[in-house]
């Protein structure tokens, strides 16, 4: 599985974003997708992930009611809608595609994305 995000940019608090990833190969619907932010000087954290068929959703509570995922198995693409945007959530955004069943760990995550920047102006 190849994976391609994109939709970062640089925008003010309170806007909103949409990241978007693109997988290419293996079934898509087969894989768990997740969203992971890395910060300057931090470690990747989990953000959010929705399973295979999209039917069940998980988010960090740091942007649980801001951010939605959402995913289209036909176009095979998953997406992260980001609303009411804090400085905190600036950060590189990766998307990650997992065995179904994967939750919040990294490890569980076999595919990556390049990564997307999101900055976040106060």
């Amino acid at each position: 599985v190849q994976l391609q995000a994109s939709g970062g940019g640089l925008v003010q608090a309170r806007d909103s974003l949409r990241l978007s990833c693109a997988a290419s190969g293996r079934t898509f619907s087969g894989y768990t997708m997740a969203w992971f932010r890395q910060a300057p000087g931090k470690e990747r954290e989990f953000v959010s992930a929705i399973s295979g068929s999209g039917a069940a959703t998980y988010y960090t509570d740091s942007v649980k009611g801001r951010f939605t995922i959402s995913r289209d198995n036909a176009k095979k693409t998953v997406s992260l809608q980001m609303n009411s945007l804090k400085p905190e959530d600036t950060a590189v955004y990766y998307c990650a595609a997992g065995p179904l069943g994967s939750s919040r760990y990294r490890s569980e995550y076999n595919y990556w994305g390049q990564g997307t920047q999101v900055t976040v102006s106060s």
